[in-house]
């Protein structure tokens, strides 16, 4: 099973960065990838959830070497840790679908000097972070696939991350980008899960 999640974050690694930022660069000339960490100010909240981030990435591959190594899983029953790997396919493929809802306006990491559109459409419909939401999906499923003490930490340090990126970053940053339309649009769509963190 650990070899299933160390595909599956290839898959999502792949997938997730790698093939959507090949199709940004396509369609528009441009990645959609800016500075994010490396140019946030030193201990800003976007440094924190950028960081953050980065140390729970590699768990993804940290945690099924481990358990590849010798590292007892806490719990071995197959079909858990099968639906595990369900969830976190699921996961990736939905967290795909919603980059796509972007369409131009797609970007990893936040530049407080560019303007860009509202999306509000296709995933953005259900919650306001459809990409943000699937990822914590996909870090949820394999936690499940592979459940020791590196997963859970990643998978902790992943839901931390996106809440301050998503709270702190992102969306005052649209606030202030699109003022009473983001507020209308903040105030009948949920946040992260649908209709939770209307406002």
């Amino acid at each position: 099973m650990a070899a299933l999640g160390l595909v599956l974050f290839g898959i999502m690694f792949l997938v997730i960065l790698v093939a959507r930022t090949v199709v940004q660069k396509r369609r528009t000339g441009d990645s959609g990838i800016r500075a994010g960490v490396l140019g946030a100010s030193f201990g800003s909240l976007e440094w924190v959830a950028g960081w953050l981030l980065v140390f729970a990435l590699p768990a993804g591959v940290a945690a099924p070497a481990a358990e590849m190594a010798g590292l007892d899983p806490w719990f071995t029953s197959s079909w858990v840790r099968w639906a595990g790997a369900l969830i976190a396919a699921v996961g990736i493929g939905l967290t795909f679908v919603s980059q796509l809802s972007m369409g131009d306006e797609w970007r990893i990491g936040v530049d407080p000097d560019e303007e860009t559109g509202l999306v509000t459409a296709g995933a953005f419909a259900v919650v306001r972070n459809p990409i943000f939401s699937c990822m914590m999906v996909t870090g949820a499923g394999l936690a499940i696939l592979v459940p020791n003490a590196i997963s859970a930490v990643g998978l902790v340090l992943l839901v931390a991350a996106i809440e301050l990126q998503v709270r702190f970053v992102e969306e005052p940053h649209l606030r202030r980008l699109h003022g009473d339309a983001y507020q209308a649009y903040a105030s009948r769509v949920g946040r992260l899960i649908p209709g939770v963190g209307r406002g």
